[in-house]
């Protein structure tokens, strides 16, 4: 709290001082009267507008207090033979005024700021900044001894009131959507960090089901083992099938809780749902940074012909965004990605056509199967990845089908992704 209070008065102090200095680019509208306009008056609403937390009342009473010591301290200066603190003093005091009565003017929309309209805030701004100019007239005229009622030059004040008011306004709108935009593109970047592991976790979950469907049947064999074992009196291999069994079980329950925590993490919607054209565009943005990071020069394109929702976009993301990254570490330096979509019957066909050098006729009947890769580094090692098999399982589990195939151009590889319309659809 202290540490607050500290930043909260070092922030008001450097506003009061840079409002001084503001003040001092001016000009004197009544002839022969020391009441002047300067800059001051705009500094003091930027400030006032772009820290919204911090006491207008005490921001106005701070900054007041340092103009018309800031201005004593120039008389002083520059005025050394004729200086007296007093008459400076007195000089100065209804400057300061105006800074006291417009911010106290600001406390009273403080709270609403926010809520309102740049057009009405201009309007109100307006009427403030009159105002507080006025009391500084009225201050001025009643301690010269003057009529402190006036009519010199109101229009004039209250037409500089309206231009800078809504100047200082338009440049804080500028300055508001500046930092809206930034901070709507760091939302865009975590939510597509977060869809990115959530298709690589909705890829991960599903090995791992498949993996417990294998430990299943194992247990089940096992203790099948350890029946007949036992049944034909072999009692010391009956023991070692059923310890393997056991143990295998509690591998299957170490499995269960992993996979709980995995479909927690991606089961936590970003959106109730996306639709194909947001898909795309998050397939072809990753990718085409993938292909950068890859150094490759490569264009991704979508060519869209359906749109709607689905809630199953992370299974739409898993499928094109590994078939995709698939094209793009097969291809060489150059060439291009195509994604698409389109009806056909009851169904929705999702196309990957690329340039590359496509697949060759004997393996085509092979790249589906588990462990099948043509893909290897420089020191032959196997990519790594989801895999097409597990594409393909996934693919299967949604009652769609999946196949290669080539190119119309005879180039390349395409793969044709079909999955039932009424499944995929929001709300089907």
């Amino acid at each position: 709290m202290q540490t607050l209070f500290k930043n909260e008065t070092l922030q008001i102090f450097i506003i009061a001082i840079m409002t001084a200095f503001a003040g001092e680019f001016k000009i004197n509208p009544f002839h022969g009267e020391i009441f002047r306009l300067g800059l001051g008056a705009s500094t003091l609403l930027l400030f006032l507008l772009l820290m919204q937390h911090l006491p207008f009342v005490r921001t106005g009473a701070v900054t007041g207090l340092v103009v018309v010591l800031f201005r004593m301290t120039e008389d002083a200066i520059f005025f050394p033979g004729a200086f007296s603190a007093a008459s400076s003093f007195l000089n100065h005091l209804a400057g300061g005024v105006f800074y006291v009565a417009f911010a106290l003017g600001m406390s009273f929309i403080q709270m609403r700021i926010a809520a309102l309209q740049p057009l009405m805030l201009g309007v109100i701004v307006s009427a403030i900044d009159l105002l507080a100019n006025e009391t500084e007239l009225f201050t001025r005229r009643l301690m010269e001894g003057m009529s402190p009622f006036h009519n010199n030059g109101i229009v004039l004040l209250g037409a500089i009131a309206v231009l800078r008011s809504y100047f200082i306004i338009g440049l804080f709108s500028s300055i508001t959507i500046r930092q809206m935009r930034l901070i709507q593109a760091e939302q865009q970047k975590r939510i597509e960090q977060m869809l990115h592991i959530g298709s690589g976790l909705y890829g991960e979950t599903f090995y791992l089901r498949k993996s417990m469907d294998t430990i299943e049947r194992i247990t089940a064999s096992s203790f099948e083992l350890y029946s007949k074992l036992k049944s034909a009196s072999l009692t010391e291999h009956s023991r070692q099938a059923l310890g393997i069994a056991q143990q295998i079980h509690e591998v299957k329950k170490d499995s269960q809780r992993i996979l709980a925590g995995l479909t927690k993490l991606y089961d936590r919607e970003i959106a109730q749902e996306m639709n194909l054209e947001e898909i795309f565009r998050y397939v072809i943005k990753a990718n085409q940074t993938y292909s950068e990071m890859l150094k490759k020069e490569l264009t991704i394109e979508g060519d869209l012909k359906v749109d709607f929702s689905t809630s199953h976009y992370i299974v739409l993301l898993t499928v094109l965004n590994n078939l995709v990254a698939n094209a793009v570490e097969a291809m060489n330096r150059y060439g291009f990605i195509r994604i698409c979509a389109f009806d056909r019957g009851d169904r929705t066909v999702f196309e990957v056509v690329d340039s590359g050098k496509g697949i060759p006729e004997r393996d085509r009947q092979m790249i589906f199967e588990p462990g099948f890769t043509t893909k290897f580094n420089q020191d032959g090692v196997a990519a790594t990845g989801i895999g097409l098999s597990h594409v393909r399982d996934i693919v299967g589990s949604f009652g769609g089908e999946i196949r290669v195939a080539t190119p119309e151009s005879g180039k390349g590889a395409r793969f044709i992704v079909a999955l039932p319309t009424i499944t995929l659809r929001k709300g089907a």
